[in-house]
């Protein structure tokens, strides 16, 4: 089996975060997100990946490289355009080949990895089978009907009013069938080849699709907030590692700290990650905040927050909460600032509050 993962598209809802850089790559606990789901996949034996690839590729490449890292052989495919899922499997197929394949969005994280789904697909040999999770907001996705063996009805993209709430997880498996699916199916009202059309395709014409239902938190990354969501259940599971250094500082709970990193007459709770060769210096860094590498905290209050690396932020008077800060962004408070701040500001910014 191979792995396709996705690795294309805009991210507008990400900006001005992907104004300059991809969306897959923004960090969630100090790890590009697209990294995730490339863990995923190797632990689960997959050895040969695609990544579909869009106007991020130089950076995706740069970042990701050849899968050495990992183990594994990586092959890019160019994508002219985000036209759609079934767009990225239909300029893919050369690489995929006749073999079965799991597609993984790479703005997806699920907690507790691919094993199980890709057992089930083997053992009961479906032409496709769909991850789903029960949401609160299902005409935000595309929706499933399922019977109670868990077969799939029917599936719709974003509808306006919900047969169910169960939607589909951006990880999907598939045989060679799903070529001769997107052949006949025709672009949407957003031109785009919809998977959803795909597999309504293979449902219309009697081929098998099952469902599996996500055990565990599954977080589709597409939004600010959803970062911060997904940076929050990540960290309460890692563990304490210490490989930096502390002067006169309270250390509590589960935190993270890299390489040459220093933490001076401050205190910091965790669970939180703090990034190789950072500094925090008379600070406060509270629960689930990732501090990225090279990153700089004086006389500031950071919770519940992601600060990518190089970030600058001195002398703010009162907490930054739920925000996320860009690479290498400045934030230099110089005389009284207001109650409270939030952040979403993209890389190489710069900001300073004045009364």
């Amino acid at each position: 089996m191979k792995g396709l993962i996705l690795a294309g598209g805009s991210g507008r809802r990400l900006r001005p975060l992907t104004y300059s850089g991809a969306k897959q790559l923004l960090p969630v606990a100090n790890k590009p997100i697209i990294f995730y789901g490339i863990e995923a996949l190797v632990k689960a034996g997959i050895r040969e990946l695609g990544i579909v690839v869009g106007d991020t590729a130089k950076e995706v490449k740069e970042i990701i490289g050849k899968g050495d890292k990992w183990g594994v052989n990586i092959t890019y495919i160019p994508q002219e355009a985000p036209l759609g899922l079934a767009h990225a499997i239909k300029i893919s197929e050369r690489f995929l080949g006749k073999e079965p394949f799991i597609m993984y969005l790479g703005d997806n994280i699920l907690k507790h990895g691919i094993e199980d789904i890709i057992e089930q697909f083997k053992k009961k040999k479906p032409n496709a089978l769909i991850l789903l999770t029960e949401v609160t907001n299902p005409q935000e996705f595309g929706v499933a009907v399922v019977d109670e063996n868990g077969a799939v009805r029917k599936l719709i993209e974003k509808p306006k009013i919900a047969p169910s709430n169960l939607a589909l997880v951006g990880i999907y498996l598939f045989d060679v069938k799903v070529f001769s699916a997107i052949e006949h199916i025709k672009p949407s009202e957003r031109n785009e080849l919809e998977i959803t059309d795909a597999i309504q395709w293979l449902l219309d014409n009697k081929y098998k699709i099952e469902s599996h239902m996500v055990k565990g938190w599954w977080k589709d990354t597409g939004k600010p907030d959803d970062i911060i969501e997904a940076n929050l259940l990540v960290l309460e599971g890692i563990e304490t590692v210490n490989e930096g250094s502390q002067k006169a500082s309270e250390i509590k709970g589960r935190v993270r700290t890299g390489k040459s990193s220093v933490i001076e007459k401050s205190v910091v709770r965790g669970p939180a990650i703090i990034g190789d060769n950072a500094r925090i210096v008379n600070s406060y860094i509270g629960p689930f905040s990732a501090i990225g590498d090279n990153a700089v905290i004086e006389n500031s209050e950071i919770e519940n927050s992601v600060i990518m690396e190089g970030a600058q932020i001195r002398n703010v008077e009162k907490r930054i909460d739920r925000s996320i800060i860009g690479k290498n962004v400045v934030i230099n408070v110089t005389t009284k600032s207001p109650r409270t701040h939030k952040f979403i500001l993209g890389d190489q910014s710069y900001v300073q509050i004045i009364k």
